[in-house]
């Protein structure tokens, strides 16, 4: 049972809840399992992470539990944060993923037509980044492979869904105006 509490734990995006551990446990092994039973067998994964040869912990987050690197090797992890984000997108693979992710889906050709200027550079750029993806082919003439945004482009930017992203109307400034103003 223990292997697959940690499976679990490992396999969460984020805090698993002891209810979840419960839920998934006895809807695969069709049997009721006590509260107790998994509590123990929860605090023996955490005393096997503790040893000093792991560089990971079980932690107990508000109500669930997540894996994390222990404090000790936070300094070597900030160095891969720091230089991932040092891979930042040219101005034309920006303006192609704005395009993708406030269109889709789109063809290529309309990309092209938006921007003015071919975009297979920038499109297989976004492609190999994960940031968008393939997601069909148009009815249209040819059949043109259709883009959308990814599930990495939602991490990427720190949103959920598309409706997330902001609108015109957000970057509209109703303050300037031209000539006189009259009274």
């Amino acid at each position: 049972m223990e292997q697959y509490i940690e499976a679990l734990i490992f396999a969460s995006e984020q805090a698993i809840r002891l209810e979840e551990i419960m839920y998934c446990l006895q809807a695969a092994f069709e049997r009721d399992f006590d509260i107790q039973e998994v509590t123990d067998a929860i605090g023996r994964i955490h005393e096997k992470y503790q040893h000093h040869s792991l560089a990971i912990e079980l932690v107990k987050i508000g109500n669930g539990y997540q894996f994390l690197t222990k404090k000790e090797y936070h300094a070597v992890i900030n160095l891969l944060q720091l230089q991932r984000s040092k891979k930042k997108l040219s101005q034309a693979a920006l303006e192609t993923l704005a395009i993708i992710a406030y269109k889709q889906p789109v063809t290529k050709p309309d990309i092209e037509q938006i921007r003015g200027v071919n975009c297979d550079y920038s499109i297989q750029k976004l492609l190999e980044k994960e940031l968008i993806a393939i997601i069909g082919k148009s009815e249209g003439l040819g059949k043109p492979i259709l883009y959308g945004t990814s599930a990495l482009f939602m991490d990427y930017f720190g949103i959920n869904n598309i409706e997330e992203l902001p609108q015109l109307k957000d970057f509209t400034n109703n303050t300037a105006t031209i000539g006189e103003q009259s009274e």
